[in-house]
């Protein structure tokens, strides 16, 4: 059996189910997911965090954008999909100069001494910090809540999602894409590469020119609850080198090594070496003794050499859209991301200038 639409969506990550609920609005849209449920890879195990001042410049514009969205998610969720947090960034000595690059250009961040960093979180060493910032208006964010919404919106505009479709072949004739997954045929005059650490792969599939996309692992552990009152309120805290970094997660803290190491696409699982290296680093910034983990956890960030998100059509092949790259900020630029792809696959006029969407733009790579 073949099935048609307008726009086959490639991925069941928050940017592939993002950008199929928007482009459901005016196009039959078909949703592929190759694992048994959407949201199962990195969409399902993030740090879950709006911090407007997070990335490059282009990824700072897309986060201005997404934040109106958050705070109202109009046709997602009924309430904010943000609660209180904040984020506080601190430097040792080595570290000041990664530090002051951070803050060149950040919006809403206050400079903290050694001493109010402290008060903010009580376990850091602060004989060993030099300088800090904090930014208030960092927030959680409900990642279930939000892809869950995606989902029932596209469904309500009659979108089709189909899980357990892993994609075996991709043929262009007569204008048309012809998606071969599980046992069912499916066709669409345009398709959107969502498929996060396997995009470059597809692409090859496809008989396209891949991007350059890196997977990278990154881990996190959950530990027991520390026992300092005012716990929950506790702020993320990263260093500034991001050699690590925590929050409150569900009456527990969440310790991350911050690392990226470079990996096929796979259903990550954790390095125990590499975690134990961060755990190590933590315990060296705090007055924290690792003992016991609750249960640990791995993810792949997907960039590009830019680490730039990739959204455009393909320089080389009609239809094919890259909705790619977005690493370690996909869940707080996916509002943005995908209103920017139905914008330039439904040839609407773009809201956003030239500067924005030239920065991401897939033939950016040139040859």
């Amino acid at each position: 059996m073949t099935i048609t639409a307008d726009v086959i969506v490639i991925g069941g990550g928050m940017a592939g189910v993002s950008a199929a609920a928007e482009l459901s609005s005016e196009a039959r849209v078909v949703l592929l997911e190759m694992e048994s449920s959407v949201g199962y890879h990195a969409s399902g195990r993030t740090a879950a965090i709006f911090i407007r001042n997070y990335g490059n410049e282009t990824l700072r514009a897309l986060n201005s954008i997404a934040e109106d969205f958050f705070l109202n998610p109009e046709g997602v969720s009924e309430s904010s999909l943000l609660s209180p947090r904040g984020q506080l960034m601190f430097a040792h000595e080595a570290e000041l100069d990664k530090l002051n690059t951070y803050l060149e250009g950040a919006e809403g961040m206050e400079t903290l001494t050694a001493r109010e960093a402290g008060d903010l979180v009580p376990i850091l060493k602060t004989d060993l910090i030099v300088k800090a910032a904090y930014e208030k208006n960092a927030r959680d964010i409900d990642v279930d809540r939000m892809l869950q919404g995606y989902l029932k919106l596209l469904k309500s505009r009659k979108g089709s999602v189909f899980t357990d479709k892993k994609v075996i072949e991709i043929t262009f004739k007569d204008g048309v894409w012809n998606v071969h997954a599980g046992t069912e045929h499916y066709q669409a005059k345009v398709i959107v590469n969502a498929a996060g650490a396997w995009v470059d792969d597809l692409a090859k599939l496809a008989n396209v020119a891949t991007v350059g996309a890196n997977p990278l692992r990154r881990s996190a552990a959950i530990l027991p609850k520390p026992e300092v009152s005012g716990f929950e309120e506790w702020p993320l805290f990263v260093s500034a080198s991001e050699s690590f970094y925590a929050k409150p997660e569900a009456g527990t803290l969440m310790v991350s090594p911050a690392d990226e190491d470079p990996v096929e696409p796979h259903d990550a699982w954790v390095d125990d070496m590499a975690l134990a290296e961060g755990l190590h680093r933590f315990e060296q910034a705090t007055t924290i003794e690792v003992n016991r983990l609750e249960h640990s956890w791995a993810g792949l960030r997907t960039f590009v050499e830019d680490r730039t998100p990739v959204v455009g059509f393909a320089p080389d092949a009609e239809g094919f859209f890259w909705l790619a790259g977005q690493g370690g900020y996909g869940i707080q630029t996916a509002p943005a991301l995908s209103k920017i792809a139905t914008e330039l696959i439904l040839n609407r006029e773009p809201l956003l200038d030239n500067t924005i969407l030239n920065a991401l733009k897939p033939d950016r790579f040139g040859e």
